[in-house]
């Protein structure tokens, strides 16, 4: 499915949507519906957030102080590795992205990547509830939100209340987010490692894409999964890459491959590697495939690949909410702690600068993600 059969599904979705139930207005509970966003707000989930926030106070505070530790970290962190990738995207003449759109099924996969991105929300979000009824401040609601295409959870602290309080206990509310997705995809990651990796065997190379330019667009198809090359067993993609590195453009290959289940051999003539003119090139986008030891493998392994996007996106999209631009929540506490310990005439141009470095680093980082999904 291409991107614009996705979009007219996408835009064909919000006008039924306003036919059925028109425009309502964000009310305290119930349904609200606007541009690209459909609200729903209840009052019913904050008991159980007290429940769990109050019977355990001193945890949730600790894990808040913990998490402002994190996330100064993580902001400079992020902010390093967008100047790198920036630098890198400038050198190459805006042709590497150093930040990749998170749009299921378009740049990640339709149903693992909004499992992932519904935990993302979900953790993000609770987390904030939960420190901030730890340090003993009102909820309004929390609800579910569509906006345009991604799913989310939210909850909503009385900002009001959230402003009076002293600066740390401001800080552990915005920085409990992304510490609850760190430490999510750090779960994820150990579940992977621990648990599912031991039984998880590499079995061959799937064709995930085609580049356009190169010649087995002509031949293979992309879900083929590669098991050898001129009777060279294919089982990873470091057994691939050493494989076409031997070859010259020109040069005919076998390539054996699982298509439907089925071993089919196919002929593919090479191409000349863009970045290397001395070797072959075939032009495929590659993914790991493997098989599980145990069998079951209508359970283990969308329970694999569901850990996978869990953990890429918690990590990816926790760290990326610590980068310092406000409305971000690592810009709301770089903001209000340079507020806290300089003068208003000194602490404003320093945030006004974040931001101007921050929206200029982004814009460098986003433009070839953006030309590489419009093609």
């Amino acid at each position: 499915m291409n991107l614009w059969t996705v979009l007219i599904i996408i835009l064909a979705f919000w006008g039924t949507i306003y036919v059925l139930f028109g425009r309502k207005e964000e009310e305290e509970e119930g349904l609200a519906v606007d541009m690209f966003v459909i609200m729903w707000r209840t009052k019913k989930l904050l008991g159980f957030i007290d429940k769990i926030a109050l019977k355990y106070k001193r945890f949730w505070k600790a894990y808040g102080t913990i998490g402002i530790i994190v996330g100064f970290g993580g902001m400079a962190f992020v902010f390093y590795m967008l100047i790198k990738s920036a630098l890198i995207a400038i050198k190459a003449k805006a042709q590497v992205a150093g930040v990749q759109l998170v749009i299921p099924g378009v740049t990640i996969p339709l149903w693992y990547g909004l499992i992932g991105l519904i935990v993302v929300m979900v953790v993000h979000e609770l987390s904030h509830g939960v420190v901030a009824r730890a340090e003993d401040l009102p909820l309004k609601s929390v609800g579910l939100v569509l906006f345009f295409v991604i799913p989310g959870a939210f909850v909503e602290p009385d900002e009001e209340e959230l402003k009076k309080v002293p600066l740390v206990k401001r800080l552990r509310v915005y920085a409990a987010g992304s510490m609850a997705n760190i430490v999510t995809a750090l779960l994820a990651l150990m579940l992977l490692n621990y648990a599912l990796a031991p039984v998880l065997q590499p079995a061959g190379v799937e064709i995930v894409k085609f580049d356009p330019k190169g010649p087995a667009i002509n031949y293979l198809h992309e879900g083929d999964i590669i098991i050898g090359i001129d009777e060279h067993q294919i089982k990873t993609i470091e057994d691939f890459l050493n494989f076409m590195n031997t070859t010259k453009p020109g040069q005919v290959i076998a390539i054996e491959v699982l298509r439907n289940n089925k071993k089919i051999t196919v002929k593919v003539p090479l191409g000349e590697n863009p970045n290397n003119p001395e070797k072959g090139y075939l032009g495929v986008y590659p993914s790991q495939y493997v098989v599980s030891t145990l069998g079951h493998e209508n359970v283990i392994l969308p329970l694999a690949f569901a850990l996978y996007w869990i953990y890429i996106l918690n990590l990816g999209i926790g760290l990326m909410n610590l980068f310092p631009l406000i409305p971000l929540d690592g810009g709301r506490m770089l903001d209000e702690t340079l507020k806290e310990y300089l003068p208003e005439k000194i602490a404003k141009p320093i945030s006004f600068a974040f931001i101007g470095i921050g929206v200029l680093l982004l814009a460098i980082n986003l433009i070839p993600a953006i030309r590489n999904l419009i093609g």
